[in-house]
Protein backbone atom coordinates (compact mmCIF):
# COMPACT_ATOMS: atom_id res chain seq x y z
CA UNK A 1 0.00 0.00 0.00
CA UNK A 2 3.26 2.25 0.53
CA UNK A 3 4.09 2.30 -3.29
CA UNK A 4 0.21 3.54 -4.11
CA UNK A 5 0.32 5.95 -1.35
CA UNK A 6 3.65 6.75 -3.10
CA UNK A 7 2.43 6.86 -6.68
CA UNK A 8 -0.74 9.21 -5.93
CA UNK A 9 1.38 11.64 -3.76
CA UNK A 10 3.13 12.04 -6.66
CA UNK A 11 0.49 12.25 -8.73
CA UNK A 12 -1.37 14.69 -6.88
CA UNK A 13 1.91 17.12 -6.22
CA UNK A 14 2.33 17.17 -10.34
CA UNK A 15 -1.59 17.63 -11.12
CA UNK A 16 -1.61 20.23 -8.78
CA UNK A 17 1.68 22.05 -9.87
CA UNK A 18 0.08 21.91 -13.59
CA UNK A 19 -3.61 22.14 -13.42
CA UNK A 20 -3.68 24.79 -10.40
CA UNK A 21 -4.21 23.63 -6.37
CA UNK A 22 -7.11 25.09 -6.66
CA UNK A 23 -8.73 23.22 -9.20
CA UNK A 24 -7.58 19.98 -8.30
CA UNK A 25 -8.35 20.77 -4.41
CA UNK A 26 -12.32 21.62 -5.63
CA UNK A 27 -12.34 18.13 -8.02
CA UNK A 28 -11.46 16.71 -5.12
CA UNK A 29 -13.22 17.41 -2.50
CA UNK A 30 -16.27 17.30 -4.57
CA UNK A 31 -15.90 13.87 -5.10
CA UNK A 32 -18.45 11.07 -3.87
CA UNK A 33 -18.43 7.85 -3.21
CA UNK A 34 -19.86 7.62 -6.82
CA UNK A 35 -16.53 9.34 -8.22
CA UNK A 36 -14.07 9.14 -5.90
CA UNK A 37 -12.41 5.82 -7.18
CA UNK A 38 -12.38 8.10 -10.74
CA UNK A 39 -9.97 11.02 -9.24
CA UNK A 40 -7.79 8.36 -7.67
CA UNK A 41 -7.28 6.54 -10.70
CA UNK A 42 -6.93 9.79 -12.72
CA UNK A 43 -4.48 11.07 -9.81
CA UNK A 44 -2.19 7.75 -9.71
CA UNK A 45 -2.02 6.54 -13.30
CA UNK A 46 -2.38 9.64 -15.33
CA UNK A 47 -0.45 11.93 -12.87
CA UNK A 48 1.79 10.05 -10.69
CA UNK A 49 2.25 6.93 -13.62
CA UNK A 50 2.26 8.94 -16.60
CA UNK A 51 3.16 12.51 -16.24
CA UNK A 52 6.02 12.01 -13.84
CA UNK A 53 7.77 9.67 -16.10
CA UNK A 54 11.25 11.07 -17.05
CA UNK A 55 11.53 10.44 -21.22
CA UNK A 56 8.84 13.74 -22.17
CA UNK A 57 9.45 16.96 -20.70
CA UNK A 58 6.02 18.61 -18.98
CA UNK A 59 6.18 21.12 -21.96
CA UNK A 60 6.32 18.51 -24.59
CA UNK A 61 3.62 16.34 -22.33
CA UNK A 62 1.70 19.63 -22.76
CA UNK A 63 1.76 19.77 -25.99
CA UNK A 64 1.12 16.25 -27.16
CA UNK A 65 -2.19 16.58 -24.52
CA UNK A 66 -3.26 19.64 -26.37
CA UNK A 67 -3.07 17.95 -29.89
CA UNK A 68 -5.15 14.65 -28.47
CA UNK A 69 -7.56 17.08 -26.98
CA UNK A 70 -8.43 18.84 -29.82
CA UNK A 71 -8.36 15.90 -31.93
CA UNK A 72 -10.71 14.08 -29.63
CA UNK A 73 -12.98 17.49 -29.46
CA UNK A 74 -12.72 17.84 -25.67
CA UNK A 75 -13.06 21.23 -25.25
CA UNK A 76 -13.48 21.48 -21.39
CA UNK A 77 -9.94 19.37 -20.77
CA UNK A 78 -8.81 21.09 -23.64
CA UNK A 79 -9.49 24.77 -21.81
CA UNK A 80 -8.07 23.20 -18.54
CA UNK A 81 -4.93 22.19 -20.07
CA UNK A 82 -4.02 25.09 -21.70
CA UNK A 83 -4.20 26.81 -18.63
CA UNK A 84 -1.72 23.90 -17.76
CA UNK A 85 0.16 24.29 -20.73
CA UNK A 86 1.01 27.95 -19.80
CA UNK A 87 1.84 26.50 -16.32
CA UNK A 88 4.62 24.24 -17.54
CA UNK A 89 6.61 26.86 -19.65
CA UNK A 90 4.47 26.57 -23.25
CA UNK A 91 4.35 29.59 -24.99
CA UNK A 92 0.94 30.91 -26.74
CA UNK A 93 2.96 30.70 -30.31
CA UNK A 94 3.88 26.70 -29.29
CA UNK A 95 -0.16 26.37 -28.51
CA UNK A 96 -1.25 28.18 -31.81
CA UNK A 97 1.34 25.63 -33.84
CA UNK A 98 -0.52 22.57 -32.20
CA UNK A 99 -3.68 23.71 -33.52
CA UNK A 100 -2.43 24.79 -36.66
CA UNK A 101 -1.21 21.22 -37.14
CA UNK A 102 -4.01 19.99 -36.22
CA UNK A 103 -6.36 22.12 -38.42
CA UNK A 104 -3.93 19.25 -41.21
CA UNK A 105 -4.45 16.14 -39.33
CA UNK A 106 -7.52 16.33 -37.26
CA UNK A 107 -9.85 18.65 -39.31
CA UNK A 108 -10.20 22.79 -39.45
CA UNK A 109 -13.51 22.74 -37.59
CA UNK A 110 -11.32 20.07 -34.73
CA UNK A 111 -8.87 23.57 -34.90
CA UNK A 112 -11.33 26.15 -35.24
CA UNK A 113 -12.83 25.15 -32.11
CA UNK A 114 -9.44 24.55 -30.31
CA UNK A 115 -8.58 28.28 -31.39
CA UNK A 116 -11.76 29.32 -29.51
CA UNK A 117 -11.27 27.44 -26.67
CA UNK A 118 -7.38 29.20 -26.44
CA UNK A 119 -9.07 32.72 -27.09
CA UNK A 120 -11.30 32.35 -24.10
CA UNK A 121 -8.59 31.29 -21.96
CA UNK A 122 -6.12 34.27 -23.12
CA UNK A 123 -8.61 36.70 -22.76
CA UNK A 124 -9.54 35.39 -19.20
CA UNK A 125 -5.55 35.41 -18.41
CA UNK A 126 -4.98 38.81 -19.88
CA UNK A 127 -8.64 40.28 -18.23
CA UNK A 128 -10.13 41.21 -22.10
CA UNK A 129 -13.29 40.69 -22.73
CA UNK A 130 -14.31 37.31 -25.24
CA UNK A 131 -16.77 36.05 -26.86
CA UNK A 132 -17.44 32.71 -27.36
CA UNK A 133 -19.37 33.54 -30.83
CA UNK A 134 -16.60 35.06 -32.43
CA UNK A 135 -14.46 33.17 -35.10
CA UNK A 136 -10.87 31.96 -34.21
Amino acid sequence: MAGRESLFETGLRLRREVLGAEYVDRALQSADDFNRPFQELVTEYCWGAIWSRPGLSRPTRSLITLAMLTALNRPHELELHIRGALNNGVSREEIREVFLQAAIYCGVPAALDAFRVARKVFAELDGTPSSSERLA
